[in-house]
């Protein structure tokens, strides 16, 4: 309690009613100011959105989100890539101009699952239009005989190019099989888009099947890239060569899995892609940080015999030796021979493949141990 008290020392009954009535004051102020700690936090962009609680996307804060995101959507119905959709577009920096209409880093495919999730649990005619508007983006953005490239309205380069990179055509055809199957979130979805969707999957694991490379007449495994007219295993940037890919192929591999009802030329392509991935496991070794004598973090390839498998990003396509480049696009076979900054910038070794041959392989193969194997 705060005590006022008249010059010469002796308190004032008036005074001392004034403090009585500050004190209360402060006190219901206090009160009235919620705790940090009972705040509940925003939710960020990111694959994190799609784990939520089903009441929370009929949440007004779910709500904001979906504004937020359709409002990145541009003109022609994609989103970019590598931007935080959880805060409003600068007017300064307007979406479409350079960044937006891409299938890679979850671009797209993102947002759409994101938004289908907030049309199921609170509809609304905006959000829903946003999703069909995304949907008809990637009808369009396919090749006819089934790839995608990484950006549409096509671009000139590699962007152009059937991109598996980051499994970023995969996730568009998971995303479409999904609504073509009616079942939640995507039961909005019209009849007509379901077989869109339907029809688009279709040539895009006939495609998947047409571009898997072979040695000596067997099947292997998929490029992160193949060119658009030839089906040849491309170049992308000026690390990422023509080549067989241990990240991307596993991707390729959990994909055509997931085919309900695979026909004898899907069971043989997935057979001769864990095969491949199988032999050129890297065994024996382990990726490990540490401090260089220049005082930089780094990264090493280490003798292990307890390590367990990894799988390097590009293999070299007769050969199957592991190869690295940095960004003067020389081949290595060396992950230390490359630049310090490549080395420790882009992911070249990885386990991968490790839980589809270790579990999710051998279940999926019993399902079908009676399917004959036949080549293509």
């Amino acid at each position: 309690m705060i005590t006022l008290r008249r010059a010469g020392g002796r308190p004032s009954r008036k005074l001392a009613l004034i403090a009585v009535v500050l004190s209360l004051a402060a006190t219901v102020v206090t009160a009235q100011v919620p705790s940090p700690s009972r705040s509940s936090p925003q939710v960020r962009w990111g694959t994190g959105v799609l784990g939520l609680s089903s009441d929370w996307y009929g949440s007004d804060e779910a709500r904001s989100l979906a504004d937020t995101v359709i409002a990145y959507q541009s003109k022609e119905g994609g989103w970019p890539k590598d931007t935080d959709l959880s805060i409003l577009p600068r007017p300064e920096n307007p979406v479409g101009e350079g960044r937006a209409n891409t299938i890679d880093n979850n671009a797209t495919t993102l947002p759409m699952r994101f938004l289908a999730r907030v049309v199921q649990a609170r509809d609304d005619p905006r959000y829903r239009q946003s999703f069909i508007r995304g949907l008809d983006y990637l009808f369009e953005a396919q090749y006819p005989e089934g790839g995608w490239p990484q950006f549409f309205p096509l671009r000139p380069g590699y962007y152009s190019r059937i991109t598996f990179n980051d499994n970023a055509m995969v996730n568009v055809l998971s995303l479409l099989r999904e609504v073509a199957s009616g079942r939640s979130p995507f039961v909005f979805v019209d009849a007509l888009r379901r077989d869109r969707a339907r029809d688009a999957v279709a040539r895009g694991i006939e495609i998947i099947l047409r571009s898997q490379l072979k040695q000596g007449g067997k099947l292997t495994a998929w490029c992160a890239q193949h060119d658009e007219k030839t089906l040849m295993p491309a170049w992308a940037r000026a690390y990422e060569p023509p080549s067989l890919s241990g990240n991307e192929s596993a991707g390729i591999v959990r994909f055509l899995m997931g085919v309900e009802d695979p026909s004898p030329s899907i069971v043989a392509a997935v057979d001769a892609a864990v095969t491949w991935l199988q032999a050129v496991a890297v065994t024996g070794s382990r990726l490990e940080g540490f401090v260089s004598a220049d005082g930089k973090k780094d990264l090493r390839l280490v003798a292990d015999p307890n390590a367990p498998r990894l799988w390097a990003r590009f293999y070299e396509l007769e050969t199957n030796r592991p190869i690295f480049l940095g960004r003067d696009s020389v081949v290595h076979y060396a992950l230390s021979e490359i630049e310090h900054e490549r080395r420790n910038g882009y992911a070249y070794y990885g386990v991968w493949a490790e839980s589809l041959l270790a579990r999710e392989y051998p279940r999926w193969r019993q399902a079908f141990k009676n399917q004959p194997l036949s080549e293509r």
